[in-house]
């Protein structure tokens, strides 16, 4: 990477990943403002995510979508736990696999394999448009959801297509945890205490909006975001930004939807702003 951060205090919003993000941040000289948003867990009843797992293990899905790591690690834990993991891994490399972007894939080659197909782009919109470009007639397709998102347009993209679609959600958001942390966090962006707020997870935006909401901080945190400049791992996050109002002011190169790739930015959009 050309040049560093030193002296820049970038806010990152914690949930999968941030521990990694904090570190690459920090060896560039970012003094990183870590905001612990809310704990994944498991699904709160484990009972259709095991029989999920059943029914693909009994007959393997002629395709299978998932959008998430983090829900194929959980799905993956929830095997290794019942002792069915060796099954499980085996029926997966069974499947059709189409990924949504790079997390499902690495979460995939965790467990020895790899994926058949990306999505055009990491959204939901790219997964419909990949699938389009397959006969999925008669075929049934397994499909690993995540938490906080209506994922109805793509179920019904699929069923469309003539094809019998099995959806899990294998995990759940703890919507109460560390709301203080982000009331904090706005704090700190609405008195210019923050060079930049980094977002890697559409999840993120909304989770500031839902507890500015809930704590009566909307008008501050419109004001912290007018006046941070916020930087976006990729079209997920930029989408949700919009949905907002907002436009993010920096974001890797196209196809580049990665950490590295967004500090790099980062590195450049910031080089010639004086850290606050």
């Amino acid at each position: 990477m050309v040049g560093r951060l030193d002296g820049n205090r970038i806010l990152i919003l914690e949930t999968r990943e941030e521990a990694q993000f904090s570190r690459l941040l920090a060896e560039q000289g970012a003094d990183v403002l870590q905001c612990p948003m809310f704990e994944i867990v498991d699904a709160p009843d484990p009972a259709p995510v095991s029989a999920w797992i059943d029914r693909l293990i009994a007959q393997p899905f002629d395709d299978l979508v998932l959008l998430t790591g983090e829900g194929l690690r959980r799905l993956a834990k929830l095997a290794r736990a019942t002792g069915r993991e060796p099954a499980f891994v085996a029926a997966l490399g069974h499947c059709r696999s189409f990924i949504r972007g790079p997390k499902p894939g690495r979460a995939l080659r965790e467990l020895g394999l790899a994926p058949s197909v990306t999505a055009e782009a990491p959204t939901s919109d790219g997964v419909i448009a990949t699938l389009k470009g397959y006969d999925l007639a008669g075929r049934r397709v397994g499909l690993q959801l995540y938490p906080d998102r209506d994922h109805t347009p793509l179920v019904a993209a699929i069923t469309a297509q003539g094809a019998a679609v099995d959806p899990v959600l294998p995990y759940a958001y703890d919507a109460h945890a560390a709301e203080q942390n982000v009331v904090d966090a706005i704090d700190q962006m609405a008195q210019g205490h923050v060079d930049a707020l980094a977002l890697t997870s559409s999840g993120q935006v909304r989770r500031l909006f839902d507890v500015a909401k809930a704590r009566g901080c909307e008008d501050r945190l419109r004001q912290g975001l007018d006046t941070t400049p916020i930087a976006s791992v990729g079209p997920v996050v930029s989408e949700e930004l919009k949905a907002h109002g907002l436009t993010a002011a920096i974001t890797p190169p196209a196809g580049a939807f990665f950490m590295k790739p967004l500090i790099s930015a980062m590195i450049t959009a910031l080089a010639t702003r004086p850290p606050r």
